[in-house]
């Protein structure tokens, strides 16, 4: 009988993932006649009892196992043990996960069969928002304890390039020899039993090195050396407990030492209030060529200091940039960004435009006066008269759109405008018109034709040329096109590895600066803007973009979904509600500034979730369903929003009391957030769960409790939803069948 068995037993069972002995091969069995199209089906809530959802009293326990921060560590501690390496996927939100994550990796049955391995975790979740304290201390990832998120997030995407076949599964567990050849591959399985069993299996196939050393007969400083997180942790513990004399002695050890300085270590003494400590550990930090000091030399570089030290500090990147392309790049950028432009004189257009200039009934009475008199000047020849009367067809034509929205021209009126216009400016131009106003009028003109090369020949040589505080549309479009046309070259530049003038950096900056000054600049210049200076490592100068930027646009979600990244990076979940509650004392507050203060609020009820605190979580879902109560009654139009993201926050209450045993006050939660807004039942929050997959957890727990009547209420609601509600989450389909 030939059968065609799915390939993801092929994949747990074979016998070069996993040797088949007398256990495996009944487990495998037992799994195939799972599979079989004879079996029976699932009583319903089977999985909820087979994954049971950790409780807040588990939660609250330790993660035992301990994870390295880098798979580059891992190698360092294979090599230098003998251990194997196993790799650990975990996800939010995913029912064997939540399990996982709460319950299994907390159990000290467990952290010992997981203890003969050199262990890594990957998760592409944030727990915690921010990895480092205001005093550069780590802020331990709350799910899984000795990472930090910034580290369990970083190691995903290397992970997945090395063993994941291009499938991103989880929860996974991957045995990697010390060839970097792996063992196993466990997922999709039915149960813990069957992980737990390759775990075991794998590690008496390949036991640790005997002539190992053993880390507690190593002194401090020589620790230093050490890449395995334990070793890393105490020299971190001795510099926090240390006076300033061992802590001198430590930061001079990692000055002089042959091997990788201790990055967290350096970041305590950068952080720190004694200017001594922290100007050794920045000298210590510059002769880095590790690219895991990337980033402490970034928040290095935020703070004055001497032009010596700055230098040294970029030159560390230079050094690192030998072997990463990151640090080249930023090595670039802060040059870049210190360099004088030579095409934009931001300072000057921003003086320019913050003069008063015609409002826009003016402009409209000067462009009107331009158009009337079309006849005559098309009949004479002043050059200049044709300049003037072409910017004015530009500015009839594009008034309402982004200039460079080429959609504009499929318009017919519109496209003949533009065609008129570029006809008068290259008649202009021969009668003698010189100068940006010219080049402006013809390049615009020509990008809506799709003359680019023609469009961006023009706007290279109108803006080294412009008057700044220049107005008009063909003024700002070719500001525009030059700024996103040099971005995009140096873009490019960055992604092929190839090298790039730091000057067209300044070039870049400074014309984006310009543009946020322009009265026809939108939020999207803006936030693009902040995001390339973030993206290409430029915190200090993105953060005075993005503030400059919210007192313009105070209502645009980019811009306050910029602003909460921020707040997060830099003061954490606490700072989140006090800066909103800040800008809600402003007289000049948005009316809509109630709603973003109430999605604030529960994107910090969804962290305190996370790192373990459910009162404080409560407080501050309570508090976001009053924000989004007042911005109703200040904005009828924004109740529908409202009453979704109400919805969830109630659902988050309800899932705080599932996980708290409080059943009654689930039972109560869930209802109302369906009554409130039923098309967000199937809406997963910020850790991936939903205010169903909450109700189905809790049916399968009132089930089993036999509590008949408040099971039949909730099945009765979940009955009364819309059926595409109900169905799985895209990433639990495709699984073994239930």
């Amino acid at each position: 009988m030939s059968l065609n068995v799915p390939n993801r037993f092929v994949r747990l069972f074979h016998p070069c993932v996993l040797p088949m002995n007398s256990s495996t091969r009944s487990f495998a069995l037992a799994c195939f006649a799972l599979w079989l199209p004879s079996a029976p089906t699932a009583a319903q809530g089977s999985r909820e009892q087979m994954w049971p959802a950790p409780t807040a009293e588990d939660w609250q326990k330790p993660c035992l196992i301990t994870w390295q921060r880098t798979y580059e560590d891992a190698l360092a501690e294979s090599r230098a043990t003998g251990k194997p390496i196993l790799v650990c996927i975990n996800m939010d939100g995913e029912i064997a996960s939540e399990h996982y994550a709460g319950v299994r990796y907390r159990q000290a049955e467990i952290a010992a069969l997981y203890e003969p391995y050199v262990c890594v975790i990957a998760s592409v979740y944030r727990h915690t928002p921010r990895d480092h304290d205001d005093d550069g201390r780590r802020i331990p990832c709350p799910r899984f304890g000795s990472v930090t998120c910034g580290e369990h997030i970083a190691i995903e995407p290397g992970l997945f390039q090395k063993f994941m076949d291009g499938k991103r599964i989880a929860p996974r567990h991957i045995g990697v020899q010390q060839g970097q050849e792996e063992a196993y591959d466990v997922y999709y399985a039915f149960d813990t039993d069957s992980v737990f069993a390759a775990i075991a299996d794998g590690v008496t196939r390949h036991a640790a090195d005997p002539s190992a050393p053993v880390r507690s007969d190593r002194s401090i400083v020589e620790r230093m050396t050490s890449r395995d997180s334990r070793d890393q942790t105490a020299v971190e513990d001795a510099y926090r407990e240390g006076d300033k004399t061992e802590r001198r002695r430590l930061l001079l050890a990692a000055q002089n030492g042959e091997h990788e300085v201790p990055v967290d270590m350096l970041r305590l003494a950068i952080f720190g209030l004694d200017p001594e400590l922290g100007q050794l550990a920045r000298q210590a930090l510059a002769r880095t060529r590790s690219p895991g000091s990337i980033d402490l030399i970034l928040e290095a570089l935020r703070v004055p200091m001497p032009s010596s030290e700055r230098e040294a500090l970029i030159g560390a990147l230079d050094r690192i940039g030998e072997s990463s392309i990151r640090a080249r790049t930023l090595a670039v950028v802060h040059r870049g960004l210190a360099a004088q432009p030579s095409s934009v004189d931001a300072e000057a257009w921003t003086q320019a435009l913050s003069r008063p200039d015609l409002d826009s009934a003016g402009r409209a009475a000067l462009q009107g006066e331009r158009l009337q008199s079309q006849s005559r000047i098309l009949a004479g020849d002043d050059p200049q008269a044709h300049v003037e009367l072409a910017e004015a067809m530009l500015d009839q034509a594009l008034g309402s759109f982004d200039p460079l929205d080429r959609g504009a021209a499929e318009d017919r009126e519109v496209r003949a405008l533009l065609q008129d216009a570029h006809d008068i400016a290259l008649r202009a131009e021969e009668l003698g018109a010189r100068g940006w106003q010219v080049d402006a009028a013809i390049g615009l003109s020509a990008y809506h034709q799709g003359q680019f090369d023609q469009a961006l020949e023009r706007a290279a040589r109108a803006v080294p040329k412009m008057t700044p505080g220049a107005g008009g549309t063909a003024a700002f479009a070719m500001l525009k096109l030059f700024a996103r046309t040099h971005w995009r070259q140096i873009a490019r530049a960055i992604r092929l590895n190839r090298p790039w003038d730091p000057e067209q950096l300044a070039d870049v900056h400074a014309a984006f600066t310009a543009l946020g000054q322009h009265p026809l600049c939108t939020d999207s210049e803006l936030v693009l803007h902040y995001d390339i200076l973030n993206w290409l490592g430029a915190p200090g100068e993105a953060v005075r973009v993005l503030d400059e930027a919210l007192e313009r646009f105070p209502e645009s979600w980019d811009l306050h979904d910029r602003l909460r990244t921020r707040i997060f990076k830099e003061r954490g979940k606490d700072g989140l509600e006090a800066v909103y509650e800040e800008l809600l004392r402003r007289e000049d507050a948005s009316t809509n500034l109630e709603w973003f203060a109430g999605y604030a609020s529960l994107v910090a009820a969804e962290f305190y979730r996370r790192s373990g605190h459910p009162e404080q979580a409560l407080a501050a879902y309570e508090r976001g369903i009053a924000h989004y109560e007042r911005s109703v009654e200040t904005q009828p139009e924004s109740r529908t929003s409202a009453d979704h993201y109400v919805a969830l926050a109630i659902a988050g209450r309800a899932r705080i009391a599932y996980e708290a045993g409080d059943d009654r006050q689930a039972l109560e939660a869930i209802l109302a957030s369906f009554d409130r807004a039923p098309e967000a039942a199937a809406t997963p929050d910020g850790l991936g769960l939903s205010p169903v997959s909450t109700a189905q957890m809790l049916l399968a727990r009132l089930s089993e409790k036999r509590q008949t009547d408040a099971a039949l209420r909730l099945k009765g609601a979940l009955d009364d939803l819309a059926p595409e509600l109900l169905e799985l989450p895209a990433f639990e389909r495709g699984g073994p069948p239930r």
